[in-house]
This record gives structure tokens, C-alpha cells and sequence, in this order.
């Protein structure tokens, strides 16, 4: 399921760079982080550092990799991206501009499922009444088998002894 992009007052560029702007020592804008923030945003789909430098350099991109290391902590800060902690693996995703949603993980082949629920949203919203817990937000990943992963299974020939 793909999540339609919902309208936002500034573009992914005019949002990081008003964050670098705010801080304590202001930050310039390079080169080299603005092809890397439209290459990230022109697409909605979600990736690893290393996918991530993989398909700038297939796109011709000359972005080193250390600058995407660094702007990568830098979106998640400003809250374009969010930091998703798969096990060993740190996957990222659109926060601005896309949607509250959640995920799907097949364990198999690793496939991310997203997805909108109003019904977990007003439990979560419960939970935090509950708790007299102002919540700013959630991640919830769920992990398991998706159906091609199941369908493939249950299609193995099995030893009968």
C-alpha cells in the first residue's frame, strides 16, 4: 500500500535549511545535501545508508560518504526522516510530508508493509490518557511473515518418512 502525500506549508529544501539555519552555530546549506535531499525525496520508499549511497552513485551522484552519514542524523533531527531500527539494520523513512503510519516487516525477505489504522491510533490515544502521557509521536513495526513468504513456504515440498 502506497500512503499519498499529504500537503505540507514549506518544501523538504526550505525545511532544512530553516533548521540549519536554528542552530546554535548556524549550518550552511551544500551541494552536496541538496542532491542528496531531493534524490531522498523524489521518490517515497524506504532505505538503508548504504542503499541509500548505492543508488546516488548509480544515479551519478558525487556525494561522499561520511556527508551522508551526517545528513541522514541531520533530516531525522529536523524531522524529514525517521530512523526505523530493524535489528542490526537502521532503515529510514519519510516523516515530512507522508501520513502517520506504521509497518509491516516480513522476517523472510524483508519487505516493508506500511499502513494506517484508526482504530491503533485511538487505542494509542487511550493509552496515553490513561497515563496522563502527552505522547509526540510513535513507531510501531511489526515483524513477521507476509504472504508471499507464507505462500512460498506452504509450497515446499515436505519429507514424509
Amino acid at each position: 500500500m502506497s500512503l499519498p502525500a499529504v500537503a505540507v506549508s514549506q518544501t523538504p529544501e526550505d525545511k532544512f535549511r530553516e533548521y540549519l539555519a536554528s542552530r546554535p552555530k548556524p549550518q550552511r546549506f551544500t551541494d552536496q545535501q541538496r542532491e542528496l535531499l531531493a534524490h531522498v525525496f523524489a521518490r517515497h520508499s524506504h532505505f538503508d545508508a548504504e542503499q541509500l549511497i548505492d543508488n546516488l552513485k548509480t544515479a551519478g551522484k558525487r556525494v561522499s560518504r561520511a556527508t551522508v552519514y551526517r545528513t541522514l542524523s541531520k533530516l531525522v533531527d529536523a524531522g524529514l526522516l525517521r530512523r526505523i531500527e530493524l535489528g542490526a539494520r537502521t532503515v529510514f523513512d519519510h516523516d515530512y510530508g507522508y501520513p502517520a503510519h506504521d509497518h509491516l516487516v516480513c522476517e523472510t525477505c524483508h519487505s516493508m508493509t506500511e499502513f494506517q489504522s484508526a482504530e491503533l491510533e485511538a487505542i494509542l490515544e487511550k493509552v496515553a490518557q490513561e497515563y496522563q502521557f502527552r505522547a509526540e509521536g510513535h513507531t510501531l513495526v511489526i515483524r513477521g511473515i507476509c504472504t508471499a513468504c507464507n505462500a512460498a513456504k506452504s509450497a515446499k515440498p515436505r519429507l514424509v518418512m
